[in-house]
């Protein structure tokens, strides 16, 4: 009998040891590209790839219930909406990159808020390699030919800092399986400056976790141990946008010698919605993303609409 429980003790211990460990790193990539919503949608935002890396860090506020640390590199590809050679003179948008690394601190509150800032350096231009990144890929898959990279922007120095602030709404209210929330976020740079403001809604499959432990806005790691998790929701993100300033189409704000800009536009509407999923130590998403109007109307085209993308993202937590 005794041996029966020593043994049951061990099963116990060593599940509690695997599955209830605290996870307080993890490490992921995320992938843009506008041919994860259509073979035809190939243009504008393009493309865009981004490894990132993140930790708990010290918190002594009463208020907080986590602070995380955020490394992350990436890049982003834009391109005119026809990329053939007969349309190397009617591009409706210029051809360019961004590439960058950033550090950022998030903050989430016990009231489910959350504030997360981030600061990046980088590059616009063909310092960011987005004509080799898409030529080398488009070869490696086989897919057509792109033409008209001559034309890109020249390059630009990026300095960029970032905010989003998210709140609850109707906290007193609450609902297993549907919450809401108010959204603002901020960019200032050398690349992009503008501000956007929406709501954001989560409708649950299974319980929704608090934010402050949800993978909403990567908070999944945690020094409290974690048994059996499992996320998987809904969510819908509408937002109006003013952009003051876009590097990536009207070229960069200290000198005008690239080949081809244009003014912006500057008041858009953007949403985005998908599904997020979480089973212990992995974190999944897939999200569909609309861009309203982002060029003005010019003597070139006056066709310049808004687009989608979709954006896949996987992550591993970490002891």
């Amino acid at each position: 009998m005794r041996s029966k429980k020593a043994f049951f003790a061990f099963l116990i211990l060593s599940s509690t040891l695997i599955f209830g460990q605290a996870k307080t790193k993890e490490i992921g990539l995320i992938t843009d590209n506008d041919l994860y919503t259509s073979s035809k949608n190939d243009m504008y935002y393009t493309n865009g790839l981004e490894f990132f890396y993140r930790f708990l860090s010290k918190n002594n506020n009463e208020k907080i219930a986590k602070k995380i640390t955020e490394f992350r590199i990436g890049q982003y590809i834009y391109n005119p909406r026809f990329i053939n050679a007969e349309a190397v003179g009617e591009n409706d948008r210029p051809f360019t990159a961004y590439l960058f690394a950033e550090a950022g601190r998030s903050f989430f509150y016990k009231s489910e808020s959350v504030l997360k800032t981030d600061f990046q350096l980088g590059f616009m231009g063909p310092n960011a390699f987005g004509r080799e990144t898409q030529e080398s890929f488009h070869h490696l898959i086989g897919y057509k030919e792109v033409f008209g990279w001559e034309n890109q922007l020249h390059n630009a120095f990026g300095v960029q800092a970032h905010a989003l602030y998210s709140k609850k709404l109707f906290p007193n209210k609450h609902n297993d399986f549907v919450d809401l929330h108010f959204q603002s976020e901020a960019n200032l740079g050398t690349i992009f400056t503008g501000v956007s403001t929406g709501l954001l809604a989560r409708i649950g499959f299974k319980r929704l976790l608090p934010i402050y432990d949800s993978n909403l806005h990567d908070a999944s790691i945690s020094a409290e141990p974690q048994y059996n998790i499992r996320e998987f929701y809904f969510y819908a993100i509408p937002s109006v946008n003013y952009q003051f300033y876009d590097a990536t189409i009207e070229g960069s704000m200290f000198n005008n010698t690239s080949p081809l800009t244009f003014d912006i536009t500057h008041w858009r509407f953007n949403a985005e919605f998908g599904l997020k999923y979480r089973h212990n130590n992995w974190n999944l998403s897939y999200s569909f993303i609309y861009r309203g109007r982002e060029v003005e109307p010019n003597e070139i085209t006056n066709t310049s609409a808004g687009y989608f993308f979709g954006s896949i993202r996987l992550g591993y937590l970490l002891k």
